[in-house]
């Protein structure tokens, strides 16, 4: 969901054994942990950031010398996977 310039994902914390655990559930093997709720929050933050950046690193890599189009891309709220 995009709000006011923010991409918005669901990240989710577990806490196990001490610590905690968090992930996106939608980008699948992301994953933090921290000992505390804010450690786990601001790793998933921060690696998110950089899967994003080195993704797009490699796109203009795999690319360079092409003309690339590059725009938001928008999912509309409630809509559902083909079942």
């Amino acid at each position: 969901m995009m709000e006011q310039g923010k991409l918005a994902f669901t990240a989710v914390y577990l806490q196990s054994n001490g610590e905690y655990i968090g992930f996106v559930e939608e980008l699948p093997s992301m994953n933090s942990r921290g000992r505390t709720l804010h450690e786990a929050r601001e790793a998933l933050q921060n690696l998110a950031a950089e899967v994003f950046a080195e993704e797009r690193r490699k796109t203009t890599l795999a690319h360079a010398g092409n003309a690339l189009v590059r725009e938001p891309f928008f999912i509309p709220a409630g809509l559902k996977a083909a079942a």
